[in-house]
């Protein structure tokens, strides 16, 4: 039989959060080397996963104790030339994120980078997890079961396929002749049937794009919370966090579906077709990559078009979405400072690690680069007649790349081009590696044009047009605070009457001329006085009552919707048609 690593996982005692771990490695030539990740391939931050692993000891062949040093953040050596080795150790976990691990009463999930100790020697080999869980809970991972051993051909499947054990009943559907599964924790599904249709009929659009599946059965692990929204995609399988009221909604609905569609999309685009930085991944440290745009922008692109495509959106549902997208990117001072490059290559500390700060100096590689996905895909349509589009750029990259080799950094430019057939490096130059604004005028290709208002409120979201009310078009008086909760703020904007005043972040509002109010009334309220006028915000700093007056600017047009020019051209409406498969005259 060949050499393989051997873990063994037990929660007999799931309410002290602590799972126990057995790793047993074969003898090598060469002291043992034990090291954990300090990141999880899908989330590019430096977590440090070693900070909640404890007690460990250190065991040969036969049962006889070897000592065990702690070499560094992340190492533990042994030395124990030519002899198997078996180390135990035990890992807190008591936080429910998809990047990390979570033991309690209920259930038990963990991701592999946070639990698992590995060394470069065998880090090659099958790796084997055998589950030791509490009567009655089950064990579910896409990894394939021999005996009673769950088997990584490597080390890297095995952090990229987590476990969820608990008393859970899948749901289960079939899509592209592939058998899916769906764990759900912290609730029942409102649907469950719906659920599964639904899913199944995104997974079958996806599936028709690059002509199958890449896989041979796939698990969506779903945990419905109070807050909170995310996903981390793998090689064949997902984690979502959801808040469980969110399904009750057809908003909600509709943004878990995207949530999954993102995830799923993710099965080609980057778990397959990968930045060669991260081929192999280093898990000791931070992997660069200015290609972060393109895996996660253009998935994020993907998301509400494959919704869109499963007939579970309509078309004007999708360009109020995709407005919304447009709004949140022109409402970030940040994209005029930092280029979407440099945001995927510096995501480790910017993106990942956000401050009050950032939405004046960064810009999401998600955010923007789903506008310049948007865009590149109808820009490849224009200069094509409609004859290619970026579909055919994501399987022109699944055929060259699909093998996992990487794709170089100038990979999906030099891809982008053949598919133009002609050079596209004036569109990237500006795209990618300017602070300039974007150049909106593809969206004319499809007969529509891109408008601006200022917000109505501080939950308006854009995406839509002004509504028909009394006084329109007069000036509203603007601030420039982001609240954060009731009574402080979480950001000054740039350029601001607040900044240029002298308001900062984590002051604690008091009082507007005189009177108590929250953020939210605040803004209110100066919505309400016109550009130019003076108010005086009174705030607690640190413990030192201050009294700012405040300037009004006017409040800017940074809500954003698509709207149909008024009298298209019919070759604008056959582009509109191939673009998202509706017919013009049809409402949305």
């Amino acid at each position: 039989m060949p050499e393989a690593v051997h873990y063994r996982v037990s929660m007999l005692r799931p309410h002290a959060h602590l799972f126990e771990v057995e790793a047993t490695f074969p003898a090598a030539p060469e002291p043992l080397a034990a090291v954990l990740p300090v990141w999880t391939p899908g989330s590019y931050l430096v977590r440090e996963f070693s900070r909640q692993l404890q007690d460990v000891s250190a065991t040969g062949p036969g049962g006889e104790p070897l000592a065990v040093r702690r070499v560094d953040k992340r190492t533990w050596r042994v030395e124990s030339t030519g002899r198997a080795v078996t180390l135990r150790y035990r890992v807190y976990a008591h936080e429910l994120t998809v990047r990390t691990s979570h033991l309690d009463g209920s259930h038990g999930y963990f991701n592999g980078a946070s639990l698992f100790l590995y060394t470069e020697a065998t880090r090659g080999l099958e790796h084997h997890v055998t589950v030791e869980a509490p009567e009655g809970w089950r064990t579910f991972t896409a990894l394939e079961r021999r005996g009673e051993d769950f088997v990584a051909s490597d080390y890297d499947e095995l952090v990229d396929s987590p476990f969820e054990v608990g008393p859970h009943t899948p749901l289960t559907f079939t899509a592209a002749g592939v058998p899916h599964e769906v764990v759900v924790w912290g609730d029942a599904v409102p649907d469950a049937s719906r659920m599964c249709t639904d899913l199944q009929r995104v997974c079958e659009a996806q599936a028709r794009l690059f002509g199958g599946l890449p896989h041979r059965r796939y698990l969506f692990l779903v945990y419905l919370t109070d807050k909170g929204r995310g996903g981390l995609e793998h090689g064949a399988s997902t984690a979502l966090l959801f808040p469980r009221v969110g399904l009750q909604s057809a908003r909600g609905w509709e943004d878990f579906l995207t949530l999954a569609a993102h995830e799923y999309f993710h099965l080609w685009n980057v778990k397959r077709v990968k930045p060669r930085a991260l081929v192999p991944f280093d898990y000791s440290q931070e992997n660069y990559t200015s290609l972060l745009w393109a895996f996660e922008g253009v998935t994020s692109y993907y998301d509400n078009l494959f919704v869109l495509r499963a007939g579970l959106m309509s078309a004007s549902r999708y360009l109020t979405r995709l407005g919304e997208t447009l709004s949140a990117l022109q409402a970030t001072p940040g994209r005029k400072v930092q280029t979407l490059a440099e945001s995927s290559l510096v995501c480790w500390v910017k993106h990942y690690r956000p401050d009050e700060h950032s939405p004046n100096s960064a810009i999401s590689y998600y955010l923007k680069g789903e506008v310049v996905a948007v865009l590149l895909d109808l820009e490849l349509r224009r200069l094509t007649g409609n004859a290619r589009g970026l579909d055919d750029l994501m399987r022109l990259l699944w055929k060259r790349y699909g093998d996992g080799s990487g794709v170089p950094e100038e990979g999906v430019e030099a891809a982008a081009a053949e598919v133009a057939g002609q050079s596209l490096s004036a569109f990237f130059d500006r795209a990618l590696r300017s602070t300039e604004e974007l150049d909106l005028s593809p969206f004319a290709h499809v007969g529509l044009e891109v408008r601006m208002r200022p917000r109505e409120s501080t939950n308006d979201r854009g995406g839509t047009p002004p509504p028909r009310t009394k006084g329109e078009g007069r000036p509203k008086g603007w601030l420039g605070v982001v609240p954060k909760g009731g009574a402080t703020f979480s950001a000054v904007l740039e350029g601001s009457p607040a900044q240029e005043a002298g308001l900062y972040v984590d002051d604690e509002l008091v009082a507007l001329d005189g009177w108590r109010v929250d953020t939210g009334a605040l803004l209110t309220r100066c919505e309400d006085k016109s550009p130019g006028d003076t108010v005086r915000v009174t705030v607690f700093r640190r413990d030192k009552l201050v009294e700012v007056p405040v300037v009004l600017g006017q409040k800017p047009a940074d809500a954003v919707w698509l709207a149909r020019m008024d009298k298209p051209t019919d070759a604008q409406k056959a582009a509109y048609q191939a673009w998202l498969g509706t017919l013009w005259e049809e409402p949305g």
